[in-house]
């Protein structure tokens, strides 16, 4: 599908065989903690709308985005139910975290940073539903192929406010060596988000999480 194509051109680079073959091997995690990053992604959905309530644009697709992830949540945890699988707490892996301690801290930028992150966020994760639902009984491959074109969509939202931000907040100015600045400074951004996303997806992880890098 043309979104997948987008995705991997975006990602530095596949999920390791490794990881796959991991998360085979520990369904009940990955279930759970699927269940765990669609009840995160909308909470930082809304919190991007409680924080920048002057962009409607960003209002309208977040709120949009929260509730398809909330959505996303219920029918996990239904299918963990019909797995007999218990929901209960898990630690966070470092994937996103590792990834937000590099968010600029003054506006706008800080907007721009998270909103780039939130972009390789659901790009893995698409990215991460396809590479697994070959291998997966019947059921969840359906549902994860079933998720693909939302966040496929979720991934493009992020990345689109982040592009149309960082030209109205940053590149003001009208000069055209003002505009080709601007788009440089956000390309180089989106660069080194993709550099360090890709380490941690390469790198190793002690334990098994739906973000987690190769097994030690």
């Amino acid at each position: 599908m043309s979104e997948l194509s987008a995705i991997n051109n975006f990602l530095l680079c596949p999920t390791p065989v490794a990881w796959v073959d991991w998360a085979l091997e520990n369904e009940t995690l990955l279930l759970i903690d699927h269940a765990n990053c669609e009840k995160k992604a909308a909470a930082s959905a809304m919190n991007l709308m409680y924080r920048y309530v002057d962009k409607p644009d960003l209002l309208k697709k977040m709120s949009q985005l929260a509730r398809e992830e909330l959505l996303h949540f219920e029918q996990v945890v239904a299918l963990m139910q019909e797995k007999s699988i218990h929901y209960h707490h898990l630690s966070s892996s470092r994937y996103a975290a590792s990834m937000r301690t590099e968010i600029r801290t003054h506006e706008p930028v800080r907007l721009i940073d998270t909103l780039i992150i939130g972009a390789f966020v659901e790009a893995r994760s698409c990215e991460r539903f396809a590479a697994l639902a070959p291998f997966l009984d019947a059921q969840i491959s359906k549902f994860y192929n079933s998720l693909l074109r939302s966040e496929s969509r979720h991934f493009m939202d992020y990345l689109s406010l982040a592009r149309q931000y960082n030209d109205e907040d940053i590149g003001k100015k009208t000069s055209k060596n003002t505009n080709k600045s601007t788009k440089e400074s956000f390309n180089e951004r989106v660069s080194y988000f993709a550099k360090l996303e890709a380490e941690l997806i390469s790198s190793v992880d002690e334990a098994f999480r739906f973000h987690s890098g190769i097994p030690a």
